[in-house]
């Protein structure tokens, strides 16, 4: 009772407080220097890729509501990923952790560090750990996120007959040109982001069945 009544009294003198005045706000950086650096790398690296900085859990992960949603962001949904990388529809599609190799953890930090990478890998999100002093190359970072799938060989001779006989183009083209001309996307899938986890979107309850005709219903039908 008297630790309850102690953090009763505590939260009724902090709403006295003015947020502005109480905490005067400062701008700061984003990122540190070794994570602007891995940022700039993910840009020229994946140019057709978003790369997000800090973001956190909450956003780009959703959970079910079996249980707190509030405790469960307490517990891991404030927590932020480094770097996000994400496709051109800003689906995920891996984190990567610039990590300082003479860092020295606090024990609360070395388990927010693990609550971490064990709800990413719940989610299947790749993580990508890199060292703030060793950070990969250009290739070696674009192959080991968004590898570049092998162009293949196309020759005169296999072009199409309705590319060659379209006005304006060519009768024959080369590899590197029929490469260069612009290819229709295909329809994708654009998942939007959940605006929030309280509710479900799919309704789980069992469909009623139609009715069974009756016997007349039937005759009917046969005549």
């Amino acid at each position: 009772m008297r630790a309850r009544a102690a953090r009763r009294e505590e939260t009724q003198s902090g709403d006295s407080f003015d947020t502005v005045a109480s905490w005067p706000p400062q701008a700061t950086r984003v990122l540190t220097t070794s994570e602007r650096q891995a940022y700039d790398l993910l840009r020229i690296a994946l140019p057709a890729h978003m790369v997000l900085a800090q973001v956190p859990l909450q956003r780009f992960i959703k959970v079910p509501t079996r249980n707190s949603y509030a405790e469960w962001l307490r517990r891991a949904g404030h927590l932020s990923a480094d770097l996000l990388v994400c496709d051109r529809h800003s689906q995920v599609v891996a984190v990567v952790e610039v990590q300082a190799a003479d860092e020295v953890l606090s024990e609360r930090a070395q388990k927010r560090r693990q609550r971490l990478a064990r709800v990413l890998k719940a989610a299947q999100i790749p993580v990508h750990v890199w060292s703030a002093t060793a950070l990969p190359t250009i290739d070696a970072a674009r192959e080991a996120i968004a590898p570049t799938p092998p162009v293949e060989d196309v020759s005169p001779a296999a072009t199409p007959a309705s590319l060659r006989s379209l006005p304006g183009r060519p009768a024959t083209m080369s590899p590197t040109s029929l490469a260069n001309q612009p290819v229709p996307e295909e329809p994708v899938e654009i998942r939007e982001p959940p605006p929030s986890t309280w509710f479900d979107d799919l309704d789980s309850a069992p469909a009623p069945l139609a009715p069974e005709p009756s016997k007349a219903g039937k005759d009917r039908a046969a005549r």
